[in-house]
């Protein structure tokens, strides 16, 4: 043991050495590495308004970041911001995250925003990164304007858009556990005015836990169509195809995290995968008037998601774990989800004088229907029924599934209008102004097939905005924001009744910083929300947990050490919590003001070098993620996932102008960690040390 761990010491030695060895190559040109860059495609919600003259925190995720960690997903894209915290991704199904420590439901998949359409909520796996530019982290206050958004923040992903000279690339991968993928990019024009692209990929895998594999097609297609100087039509497909094995992980037995091998399998093989069938589309509409911009989108999307799981049972009083230690007694779960959700948009941008002042003016609406209809059979064990119940150090599989009750059938129907206005006001060059809101009207109709019973909701209201910068100087700017806002839950609680919308409110303080060296910012945060919904373990369905809080420092810094070497810091503190006493009456426990919410650490960062090595066209790096231990369990305080420290290296070197050949080693100290909880029965551990090796060809 002591031998492997030298090993490991003295490989990250070298890399790190490597990286911060002074320069004595010479000046030669770097190798042609591929940069497409976006032609013009206006983004919604932005205005005239440059990004560092905003009141709010905004990280940028760039993908030659996503391509140097060897990242694929969304998911994947978590771990390189400590802002973010993974949270239950319903056995590795979908994405579900909190920034700066809040969530909203947890039975769902996070939303986020695609080109600012909303997106997440739909059951389309997990997000692929082949047709993604770039990712905005969105930080702070945004309900005011996009409408539907934690307090904590929101993740817009940006998409690669057709251009109008011949570009693209194939990529091929292999690595760990039997991962192989295929990668492709290609653009080009039609015409004068019209271009096309398509990217897509194709990925089969394996995994260092027992039984699991995964397959995955997506395709992207998109064109752009240049009608005029000022007016442009831009149109983008996507279609999802995956399938999955459905995973809850491991248990902690008695409370000892690591009592089984983190490769224990503890569902069923024979059950069929988890498939998810999904297409998108988006239409964008771009009109330039003089010094105004008007823009149109139009998005539908259409999923679905057919699922059959054998879980560990959760409730005490039904689990034989807790009598004898070793026996597991599981359910049966059989889904079928499918989604539909339609979004139109309209807004309007410019510029005015008056009153002696220049205002940036932001106009806009837009309108939402959603449907789910929801369809799930489960099978529950009893103390003594035993039947499909399986040793958790010597498990034996085979059994025969007994026959599930009915636990949903429902079909639930969301409508969202939003009106939205934004006024940035230069009141001098240092101080600026913004002022604004979002009036939303909601209805939500749920009928549940089972009985024959029907819930309706409906609300309206108003959530403000207010920021101010100042522009110390053109390096330096400091701003301070405060907004409201709201986001509807979907489904219903145990008595069929809809639940209440979430209610939130969120102010945030900060400074922002650029000049030829080194570029961040420091920011202090503070966030609420009440309503937010957590899991009833014993009756396995959601149940609002009240009004939480969430307060915090965030710290980036980003810069070059030498003209080759590069850096990126980032450190987040956060303290969420409930902001009032609360109980569970099924489990009569009680949860105190002051109690820390599932999956959030409060110390989270992360330090990537990199250094170009010129003379050997190539490129190496380390990158370390440090994630503080987080809550695992609602309802037991004592259950924590411990903090980790993980070390991951790539490298990069160009054959030529052309080909490129990437190594990435993650886990490199081969740490054990777990990357999420549910509970002490549903423990995600995260990857041992892997390896992935890629082959490219650009043109």
């Amino acid at each position: 043991m002591n031998t492997i761990k030298r090993n490991h010491i003295s490989v990250l030695s070298i890399a790190v050495s490597a990286i911060l060895a002074p320069s004595v190559y010479a000046a030669t040109a770097s190798p042609s590495i591929e940069k497409i860059a976006v032609s013009g495609v206006r983004q919604a919600f932005r205005g005239d308004v440059p990004l560092s003259e905003q009141p709010q925190s905004i990280e940028f995720i760039s993908a030659e970041k996503l391509n140097d960690a060897g990242v694929t997903t969304l998911a994947d894209m978590f771990d390189l911001t400590p802002s973010i915290s993974e949270q239950n991704d319903f056995g590795g199904l979908w994405e579900s995250f909190a920034i700066r420590g809040l969530v909203g439901d947890e039975s769902i998949p996070s939303g986020f925003l695609i080109n600012g359409f909303s997106s997440g909520r739909s059951f389309s796996g997990t997000r692929d990164t082949s047709n993604i530019d770039y990712v905005e982290v969105m930080k702070g206050p945004g309900s005011a304007l996009y409408g539907r958004s934690e307090p904590g923040g929101t993740i817009n992903i940006i998409t690669k858009k057709p251009q109008f000279e011949e570009q693209g690339s194939l990529k091929v991968s292999a690595g760990s556990w039997q991962s192989y993928r295929g990668e492709g990019d290609y653009t080009n024009a039609i015409s004068d005015q019209l271009a096309f692209r398509i990217n897509g990929a194709i990925e089969e895998s394996e995994s260092f836990r027992d039984y699991h594999e995964d397959k995955k097609t997506v395709i992207t297609p998109s064109i752009l169509w240049l009608i005029s100087d000022t007016t442009k039509l831009n149109y983008e497909l996507e279609y999802v195809d995956q399938s999955v094995t459905f995973d809850r992980g491991i248990v902690a037995v008695g409370g000892k995290i690591d009592a089984l091998p983190i490769e224990t399998f503890l569902g069923e093989p024979s059950d069929k995968p988890t498939e998810v069938d999904a297409i998108s589309h988006q239409l964008t509409f771009e009109h330039q008037i003089g010094q105004w911009s008007l823009l149109n989108g139009f998005s539908y999307s259409d999923s679905k998601f057919i699922s059959e799981s054998s879980d560990a049972e959760l409730a005490p009083s039904r689990q034989v774990y807790f009598t004898d230690g070793e026996t597991l007694s599981r359910q049966h779960n059989q889904r079928d989800f499918q989604t539909k959700n339609i979004s139109a948009r309209i807004e309007l941008s410019g510029s005015i004088s008056a009153a002696g002042f220049t205002h940036h003016l932001l106009i806009g609406g837009d309108a939402s229907k959603f449907d789910f209809d929801k369809l799930w059979y489960r099978y529950r064990p009893t103390l003594e029924d035993t039947r499909y119940a399986i040793n958790m150090y010597n498990p034996v599989y085979g059994q025969t599934a007994p026959e599930g009750s009915l636990l949903y059938n429902s079909t639930e129907i969301q409508h969202s209008y939003g009106l939205y206005i934004q006024d940035q006001i230069d009141i001098t060059e240092q101080w600026k102004m913004q002022v604004g809101g979002r009036y939303d009207w909601f209805d939500q109709q749920i009928d549940n097939h089972i009985n024959q019973s029907q819930s309706k909701s409906d609300q309206s209201t108003f959530s403000p905005r207010v920021g101010l910068v100042y522009a110390y100087s053109d390096d330096i700017q400091y701003y301070t924001s405060y907004s409201e806002g709201f986001r509807p839950n979907s489904g219903y609680d145990i008595n069929g009744d809809a639940f209440e919308p979430e209610s939130t409110s969120s102010f945030e303080a900060g400074i922002k910083f650029s000049t030829d060296a080194v570029s961040g910012s420091f920011t202090v945060f503070s966030a609420e929300k009440s309503n937010m919904l957590t899991t009833d373990l014993q009756a396995g369905v959601s149940t609002a947990l009240g009004e939480v809080t969430s307060e915090g420092i965030e710290f980036d810094l980003h810069g070059d050490i030498t003209d080759h070497t590069s850096f990126d810091f980032a450190y987040t503190y956060t303290d969420a919590k409930t902001a009032n006493d609360t109980v569970n009456t099924d489990w009569w426990v009680k949860l105190p003001k002051g109690s820390p919410l599932l999956n959030i650490p409060k110390h989270s960062a992360n330090a990537r070098l990199k250094r170009e090595l010129n003379d050997l066209n190539a490129t190496i790096g380390v990158a370390v993620q440090y994630e503080g231990e987080r809550l695992g369990e609602t309802i037991d305080p004592t259950y924590y996932l411990p903090s980790y420290t993980l070390v991951n290296l790539f490298a990069n070197y160009h054959v030529n102008d052309d080909v490129s050949i990437q190594l990435n080693i993650n886990n490199v100290l081969d740490k054990e960690y777990y990357a999420n909880s549910y509970s002490a029965i549903w423990t995600q551990p995260g990857e041992p040390v892997n390896y992935k090796l890629s082959l490219k060809y650009s043109f």
